[in-house]
């Protein structure tokens, strides 16, 4: 099988280090023409070009700076392939005090700041042929965690959009990734105690590679993230990957008659 990132423009949020990073040096192996990395400090990838050259291409974007995620679409125009990466993580539990501004800046940064990233990049994979949009998401999408539940719920809203975009991006040729790493070994995954159980990111990016190759719409990460998938898959291909229409029909179409009669009387007795 060709390797579709080969030749490629890719955006990569979140680009400097961790997953971001790991990302980037696969897709530079994998032969990709050029990587926009997408991260607040351009500096930052210094060490990056210095390894590969011009084909990395520093680029100011932070998910908390709308306007910054605009100029970043602006100037990265020939982009094919986004990988948005870049997201926060916080240890709190519901009944901490600070847990609401916890969930606040979270969900800032994890969901608002994904949209943010399709508002502005939709357009400019449509004029590049549609291209792909990967949305880093997490097992905690599907299945909180008591200790970082506002993570929890970033992150199932944020996949949750990320359902809708998959809609929306097809009507234009886009195809949409949902990725869904378990504990993965990361400075995030060190600071919330994953310790040794946790998964190396290049697990993550060859995750990705192997569903933009394969056509997938989720990709599961690491040992936690397939126990959880084989239970989940049928609802997936049921409901989340289904024909939501034809589910709608199936499940009102013994009432349609009766709804219609009851509006009819309505309208009379008025």
């Amino acid at each position: 099988m060709m390797d579709k990132i080969r030749n490629k423009t890719m955006l990569i949020t979140g680009a400097n280090r961790g997953i971001g990073r790991v990302i980037l040096e696969d897709a530079i192996e994998r032969g990709a023409k050029k990587i926009y990395a997408a991260v607040r400090n351009p500096r930052t990838v210094s060490p990056l070009i210095e390894m590969h050259g011009d084909r990395v291409v520093p680029v100011r974007l932070d998910l908390d700076e709308p306007n910054s995620i605009v100029d970043a679409a602006e100037l990265a125009t020939d982009v094919e392939i986004v990988i948005n990466n870049a997201g926060v993580m916080n240890m709190k539990h519901s009944l901490e005090p600070d847990a609401i501004e916890a969930l606040q800046h979270e969900m800032n940064i994890n969901v608002y700041g994904l949209m943010r990233v399709a508002q502005a990049f939709a357009p400019v994979l449509q004029a590049n042929g549609g291209g792909v949009l990967v949305q880093l998401n997490s097992v905690a999408s599907v299945r909180a965690s008591a200790n970082f539940a506002t993570y929890c719920a970033s992150k199932a809203a944020a996949y949750s959009i990320t359902q809708g975009l998959k809609d929306l991006l097809g009507e234009q040729g886009t195809r949409v990734i949902s990725v869904h790493p378990g504990p993965t070994q990361t400075d995030m995954g060190c600071a919330a105690g994953f310790g040794d159980f946790a998964s190396s990111p290049s697990l993550v990016s060859n995750s990705i590679f192997d569903a933009i190759n394969d056509g997938q719409f989720h990709a599961w990460v690491g040992p936690l993230a397939e126990l959880v998938r084989q239970p989940y898959q049928p609802f997936s291909d049921k409901v989340i990957e289904g024909d939501m229409k034809a589910l709608r029909e199936r499940a009102f179409e013994n009432v349609a008659d009766e709804s219609s009669t009851q509006c009819s009387i309505g309208n009379l007795s008025r």
